[in-house]
């Protein structure tokens, strides 16, 4: 048997260096630095899918708008949806005569 300096056997050094301790604040040192690491790289990618998410959500309203404004402007290609919009707007054919009724009663 070999002679373990400070006199006694598996008795713990007072000004020893608990090294499994060390190791363990090491590693849970390393372990916070690979999760604030991780943080900003997955803030950035959330931030970015709810951008992506706003913008797919704005397209299908425009493609929508887009639709309905080429159906209005099929519709308005047709000269009798054409003079209904005229007359609607208050206006008449060159020769016509315009008539003011008054005392209507008002609609439901």
């Amino acid at each position: 048997m070999r002679a373990v300096p400070g006199g006694r056997r598996g008795a713990p050094r007072a000004s020893g260096i608990r090294w499994d301790r060390v190791s363990r604040i090491g590693l849970l040192l390393v372990f916070a630095v690979i999760v604030v690491l991780y943080v900003q790289p997955l803030h950035s990618y959330v931030s970015t899918w709810q951008h992506a998410k706003a913008k797919r959500a704005e397209v299908q309203r425009l493609t929508r708008e887009n639709e309905r404004l080429r159906a209005r402007r099929q519709a308005l290609r047709s000269p009798a949806t054409l003079e209904r919009e005229a007359r609607r707007m208050g206006m008449i054919k060159p020769g016509e005569r315009p008539y003011v009724v008054k005392g209507l009663p008002k609609g439901r």
